[in-house]
């Protein structure tokens, strides 16, 4: 695990979960906790809330085919960061850290 903090995973896991609860969409669903797993085994730690990479997972697996990035479909960009608390400048930074991760 790359975090010191052993919650991180859990927590991101949790609110990706009532993320999908409340927003509904398996497919996204399936990629995010993928994409989650993938991030927990990389080597680099995380720094940063539990709240920002959820975000961001949502974000980046919402935009990954896309040519330009248009948010999470179905969903306004201030509806994301009042679930998530968090700005969509944060979302959209932990997105872009996320597709460097994974070098995609």
């Amino acid at each position: 695990m790359n975090m010191t903090d052993r919650n991180f995973e859990p927590e991101c896991e949790g609110l990706l979960n009532r993320f999908f609860d409340t927003y509904r969409n398996d497919a996204l669903r399936k990629r995010a906790l993928k994409a989650l797993r993938f991030l927990m085994a990389c080597d680099t730690p995380l720094g940063g809330r539990p709240t920002g990479w959820a975000g961001g997972i949502v974000y980046f697996v919402a935009n990954r085919d896309q040519l330009v990035n248009c948010g999470v479909p179905g969903l306004l960009n201030s509806d994301l960061e009042t679930f998530f608390g968090i700005s969509m400048g944060t979302i959209r930074q932990r997105a872009a850290g996320i597709e460097t991760l994974l070098d995609i």
